[in-house]
């Protein structure tokens, strides 16, 4: 990974679903398995902790998202480019202490639920991109500590715990996905912290019209890839039910075209 407390970025994963109902025979427990959310200015660790789910990370309803939050940004969000014509949705930003974005997600396609196929036994089809300001490792300005850096690993990490917040696996009550849960998210960063490793494949997809590298790998409850832009800002991505070999990014003109 490029940096060592760097791919612990923003307060949240890129979003993830409120928790399901339990079933009717037992209570529904709090999510167990969530931490709180980081502040942004911290002192670098030597390692850091993996990090869990977090209860700050539950959507938006449709009906209440804003582009307002993304128009704060310093930096330009990208999404899925023209070739795709499907429906087109916001999502959540990530802020840091001060309240400075530092990272968000747009959705594309069905807008996905975590038991959405085991209910309705419909395949989703939807493709997140998430934007990933670019922040070298710098000191903070009271200068108490240092401002946690990103990399591609930032992007990877954020994309692999969303898929995962948006998966649940068959035969599996409320209780038992808290457990589970816990456990993908500290793989999904194991996994985003060796980019070079042999989990990861390389695809060229393109980017504002350029060929561009991005690390990619497949699981059983879909894709993840993770990249950098000639822009200046790390893109991550997951996905279920649309092939990521046939997609494309570019930089969103307006943000509003998403409400």
């Amino acid at each position: 990974m490029e940096t060592t407390s760097s791919s612990r970025v923003g307060v949240q994963p890129a979003e993830a679903p409120a928790p399901a109902a339990a079933p009717a025979a037992q209570s529904q427990p709090a999510p167990a398995a969530q931490a709180q959310p980081a502040p942004a200015e911290t002192a670098a660790p030597a390692q850091p902790a993996p990090a869990q789910p977090q209860e700050a990370a539950a959507p938006v309803p449709a009906a209440r998202r804003t582009a307002e939050g993304y128009l704060r940004a310093d930096f330009p969000w990208y999404g899925l480019d023209g070739a795709f014509t499907g429906p087109r949705w916001l999502m959540q930003v990530g802020t840091g202490a001060d309240g400075t974005v530092e990272h968000g997600s747009t959705g594309h396609g069905d807008e996905p639920s975590a038991r959405g196929e085991l209910a309705t036994g419909e395949k989703e089809r939807f493709a997140v991109v998430v934007t990933v300001a670019s922040n070298p490792l710098r000191r903070s300005s009271d200068g108490t500590g240092v401002l946690e850096a990103t990399s591609v690993s930032s992007a990877a990490w954020l994309a692999g715990s969303g898929l995962l917040a948006y998966s649940w696996p068959g035969q599996m009550d409320h209780t038992l996905r808290d457990d589970w849960l816990d456990q993908q998210t500290e793989a999904a960063w194991e996994l985003a912290d060796d980019l070079a490793g042999p989990d990861w494949s390389t695809l060229s997809l393109p980017v504002d019209g350029e060929p561009t590298p991005f690390h990619y790998r497949e699981s059983e409850f879909g894709w993840v890839l993770a990249g950098s832009t000639a822009a200046g800002v790390h893109v991550g991505a997951y996905g279920r039910g649309m092939s990521a070999y046939g997609l494309g990014f570019s930089v969103i003109g307006d943000i509003a075209s998403y409400e």
